[in-house]
C-alpha cells in the first residue's frame, strides 16, 4: 500500500454496509462511512508505515484525510500514532490544518494521541493552543485543546495552564465541552485530588451537574 488509491481499495474491500449504517446513526455527522472496525484500521496504518518512508506516509495520511471518509480520516490519524514516525514538526503542521475540519468527537479524538505526542515533543506548541485553539469559533477545536493535553493531567507534569483553560470553559454549557472538563479533572484527581477539589470549589457551581459528578468520581 504505497499510495492512497491502494489504501482506499483495502478499506473498501473491508466495508460492511450494515455497520456503516450503524456508524452513521451513532456519529450523526453527514459523511461517507464504510463500517470498518478500529482494529482493522490499526493494521492498515501499521502496514502503511512499514511499507513506505516518512514522507510518503505523511502524504498518504493527508490524502486519506482529504477524502472525508470516516475510516480514511481515522486511519490517517492512526498513521501519525505509529512510533516509527517521529517527524513531529511536520505532523503538527498537518494537525494545525486538519483541526479546521474537526466536526465530531470521534474525528478529533482520533487525532488527539498524535497531537499529544507532538505537544510532549515540544511544549512550546502549547502557546498556539492558548492563543488560538481555546478561542476558536469551532467548539470541537476548543474541546480538542483539553483532550490533546490530557498527558498534562498525568503525574509529573504541571496542569496549571490547562486548569486555567478549563476554568475559562465552565460557563460553556455545551455537553461535549463540559464532558472534556470533567474528563481532564477526573484524570488529574487520580494523583492530585487537592487540585481538583480546589477547582470544583471555585468553579463547580457553574459546571453542569453531570460534569461535576464525573469530575468527582475518584475523590473520596
Amino acid at each position: 500500500m504505497k499510495n492512497v488509491e491502494a489504501v482506499l481499495a483495502r478499506l473498501n474491500a473491508l466495508a460492511d454496509p450494515d455497520k456503516a449504517a450503524i456508524f452513521r446513526r451513532y456519529h450523526k455527522v453527514d459523511r461517507p462511512y464504510l463500517g470498518v472496525p478500529s482494529p482493522q484500521l490499526d493494521e492498515i496504518a501499521k502496514d502503511i508505515v512499514a511499507a513506505v518512508d516518512a514522507d510518503a506516509a505523511l502524504k498518504i495520511a493527508d490524502d486519506l484525510w482529504q477524502t472525508n471518509i470516516f475510516e480514511a480520516r481515522v486511519t490517517a490519524a492512526k498513521i501519525f500514532w505509529r512510533p516509527r514516525l517521529k517527524t513531529f514538526d511536520r505532523i503538527w503542521s498537518l494537525i494545525e490544518v486538519w483541526k479546521e475540519d474537526f466536526d465530531s468527537w470521534a474525528i478529533a479524538d482520533a487525532v488527539a494521541k498524535a497531537g499529544g505526542r507532538c505537544l510532549i515533543d515540544n511544549p512550546q506548541r502549547l502557546d498556539g493552543l492558548e492563543t488560538e485553539w481555546i478561542r476558536h469559533d469551532n467548539m470541537w477545536v476548543r474541546r480538542a485543546a483539553l483532550v490533546f493535553t490530557l498527558p498534562w493531567a498525568k503525574k509529573g507534569r504541571d496542569p496549571t495552564r490547562m486548569l486555567a483553560w478549563a476554568a475559562g470553559y465552565v460557563d460553556d454549557q455545551q455537553w461535549f465541552i463540559q464532558k472534556a472538563i470533567a474528563w481532564w479533572l477526573r484524570e488529574l484527581s487520580k494523583h492530585d485530588p487537592a487540585r481538583v477539589r480546589a477547582f470544583l470549589a471555585a468553579h463547580g457551581d457553574r459546571m453542569a451537574a453531570f460534569a461535576r459528578r464525573e469530575a468527582s468520581k475518584y475523590l473520596k
